[in-house]
């Protein structure tokens, strides 16, 4: 029998539960794949808050997930038996302007999304459609891997696809402590860009200096851009509407702000003026692709990402709720991740 566990109504009076299920057999263009480890996101608290008003209930959180492929259903020639895999966001339909284009995670059209329309990877067994899945390599530990596309492959789509970062380069990463913070200043820093961190908290500097910040800044959220000096190439905002007006203050002229973060339901004020005259540009980043976690996978094999250390802590699949709240309370160095295959 296997576990997995449930969301049963919105918001956090109610605990999250552990639930036995049976695991479907796949269907026709449907792979099952047993679950190793899922990363605790901020995106999770979002659901479970009721923000997306499609949520599904009753359902099984996360979308952070990656195993081993167990069985493919009738049709699915992209996968076989005993492949590993990572979860993205959500599949997509490869007919519409933005999948011709290579923009998959632009589809409109895609609807498995896990943890909000489809059950999640908060479980030890989930079930999948193909083009929601990329590839992984046998060797790293599960709890390095599994929040490798939300994580790192955020923080690559946003600084180089959607920024143009360039080795030589600048880039402030505002939120720096979080998964994807810390994962955009070890990759920025591989890229051979120089690094501004910002982070809320003094006794984050030594474990964001560790990720390889050539210089951490100290604040609140709301003026930092009068501390970082020179105005850089590109801003990753892990934050959002707290830290906005500041990261626009941030970047140089013609500059890209990239908008990853979503930690407040607070809507953000934009001066059109100060972003006409300066010429930015704002980018919304969406998930990675699959071409785009190739890539990464790729630099990281000839310059390692330190992916342990982008880990706070491992718990088990059962203290799932206990994980989400000490999201919710922040402070974290990087995700946590649940084990699933431990009680």
């Amino acid at each position: 029998m296997a576990s997995r566990i449930r969301l049963a109504a919105i918001g956090f009076e109610d605990d999250l539960f552990v639930e036995s299920f049976e695991p479907k057999d796949p269907g026709p263009g449907e792979v099952l794949v047993e679950v190793e480890a899922c990363g605790v996101c901020h995106r999770d608290l979002i659901d479970r808050a009721g923000r997306f008003p499609w949520l599904q209930l009753p359902l099984t959180p996360g979308h952070e997930a990656c195993g081993y492929v167990l069985a493919v259903g009738e049709g699915v020639t992209k996968w076989k038996v005993g492949d590993r895999v990572g979860t993205l966001h959500r599949d997509f339909c490869r007919s519409c302007p933005a999948c011709s284009r290579g923009q998959t995670s632009l589809c409109p059209n895609g609807i498995w999304v896990y943890g909000l329309v489809v059950d999640g990877g908060y479980a030890t067994h989930l079930l999948a459609r193909p083009d929601s899945l990329f590839a992984l390599p046998h060797g790293p530990a599960a709890a390095d891997l599994c929040s490798l596309h939300c994580t790192a492959g955020t923080a690559f789509r946003g600084m180089v696809v959607q920024g143009g970062l360039e080795p030589g380069g600048s880039v402030l990463v505002v939120g720096a402590n979080g998964g994807v913070g810390a994962a955009a200043v070890q990759l920025a820093a591989r890229l051979g860009a120089t690094v501004t961190a910002q982070v809320r908290r003094a006794d984050r500097v030594a474990f964001v200096e560790a990720q390889g910040a050539d210089r951490v800044v100290v604040d609140d959220g709301t003026g930092f851009h009068r501390k970082i000096g020179d105005q850089v190439d590109v801003v990753l905002d892990c934050v959002g509407s707290p830290t906005f007006n500041s990261s626009l203050r941030s970047v140089r002229m013609g500059g890209h702000v990239v908008v990853v973060g979503n930690v407040s339901k607070e809507r953000a004020a934009l001066n059109l003026g100060y972003a006409i005259v300066n010429g930015l540009h704002i980018h919304g980043s969406s998930g990675a692709t699959a071409e785009d976690m190739e890539t990464l996978l790729a630099l990281h094999a000839q310059t390692p990402l330190a992916l342990d250390q982008l880990r706070d802590r491992i718990m088990p699949l059962s203290a799932a709720d206990a994980a989400q709240r000490a999201v919710q309370a922040g402070g974290l160095s990087g995700r946590i991740v649940l084990d699933c295959q431990s009680a």
